[in-house]
């Protein structure tokens, strides 16, 4: 690890041997890794950085095969799509842009099929527009089906959906896209391959004094400063969306890497201790989820419940429908409710799996009642030990 001398106390304590070490890749569970379209595509020649991508997908394989779950997320849509359309020259116009998506959205996928095909893995593709990660009920939606296609053994692969997403209401850039995706679906790890290999105390083409930064323990406002301003040869680089994207993986528990993409089997050479920027957290996916539900939002309603309902809560039991016996408020799925017990104290806070009005028409019934109740096959739990935060017993 190089050594940092002015800039150690960026990245820990002052003393060498007390610095932050970074973690094994083998010893994540779920994994986003962000590809950007420069990597994807040689906009020079009109083609398709193929070896690469193969080299890519071997190390996707490999990690699955360690029964890791992966997500990519993938640019390249607008860049494939213009090479296809012959739509040269300097920027796109907003509709120039949407209909070499269109184009460009069918050849990525192709692309990821076939190239994770080649290792027996099935991928999925996920379009989604900024408002899917944003509006509870569409993020909600969005993170099923993310999740039961990780389930299912497939990689799924999101892009932004560029040809509905206007400038007003899009991301614009995928590595913010990437964080919002890895805490949307509890990921550990997030990896943003880029044209440099971490993060500098300057840019180093115009610094010949630049460090790199192999750990940043925390994101300070003099990390935030590293990446530039508006104008800053770094931030047209995308330094800048990256630590903005490193806040929110590591506000939702999940670290996060920096690294050089444009090597062959960028994974493997990770794991191999090739140099790069380590983002750390010092929290959990999961204890950093149930520190926003019991801190952060505002209840929209209240679940009173039964003594056996406390009984199955107090041993990290899921709420089911058969122990709530009246609801309070008007809340919608994924809404923030309070818990109560027979006496009226509060045992705790949870995310909602249903609706005020099918929730008061399944109190009291038990889960194999639902569908026949509903009309559709909802969650068996009212409220999910995964979205729920009670109170020590």
């Amino acid at each position: 690890m190089a050594k940092l001398d002015n800039v150690a106390s960026l990245t820990g304590p002052s003393r060498m041997t007390d610095r932050p070490q970074p973690p094994s890749l083998d010893q994540f569970r779920r994994v986003v890794i962000k590809v950007g379209s420069a990597l994807l595509v040689d906009r020079a020649r009109g083609r398709l950085n193929a070896a690469w991508l193969a080299s890519l997908a071997e190390d996707i394989a490999d990690l699955k095969g360690q029964g890791v779950e992966v997500l990519v997320v993938s640019s390249g849509a607008i860049a494939l799509g213009r090479t296809v359309l012959g739509l040269s020259g300097g920027s796109l116009k907003l509709e120039e842009s949407q209909a070499a998506a269109a184009v460009g959205q069918i050849a990525l996928a192709r692309l990821w099929a076939e190239m994770l095909g080649h290792h027996a893995v099935q991928a999925g593709q996920v379009l989604v527009t900024f408002a899917d990660t944003e509006e509870r009920r569409r993020y909600l939606n969005a993170r099923a089906t993310m999740q039961k296609l990780l389930e299912l053994g497939a990689v799924p692969v999101v892009n932004e959906n560029d040809t509905v997403a206007t400038n007003e209401i899009r991301y614009g850039d995928n590595d913010r896209l990437a964080a919002r995706v890895a805490a949307m679906i509890g990921a550990d790890l997030l990896v943003l391959f880029s044209d440099v290999d971490g993060l500098y105390t300057a840019p180093p083409g115009s610094d010949p004094d630049a460090r790199h930064l192999p750990v940043i323990a925390r994101i300070t406002p003099e990390i935030e400063a590293m990446a530039g301003g508006a104008a800053s040869e770094l931030s047209r680089g995308g330094m800048r969306t990256k630590i903005e994207a490193g806040k929110i993986a590591t506000g939702a528990g999940a670290h996060m890497i920096i690294a050089d993409g444009r090597v062959k089997n960028p994974l493997a050479r990770i794991a191999g201790g090739a140099r790069c920027s380590w983002f750390l957290t010092p929290s959990t996916p999961a204890s950093a989820r149930k520190a926003w539900i019991g801190g952060s939002l505002e209840p929209r309603g209240t679940l009173h419940v039964d003594a056996g309902a406390v009984a199955a809560l107090d041993q990290g039991a899921s709420l089911l429908p058969v122990g709530v016996t009246r609801i309070e408020g008007d809340f919608a799925r994924g809404d923030a409710v309070l818990i109560r017990a027979p006496d009226g104290a509060v045992l705790g806070r949870g995310l909602v799996a249903y609706d005020h009005e099918d929730a008061a028409r399944i109190i009291g019934r038990r889960s194999a009642e639902i569908a026949d109740i509903l009309g559709f096959r909802g969650r068996d739990a009212m409220v999910h030990r995964d979205d729920l935060v009670v109170r020590p017993a």
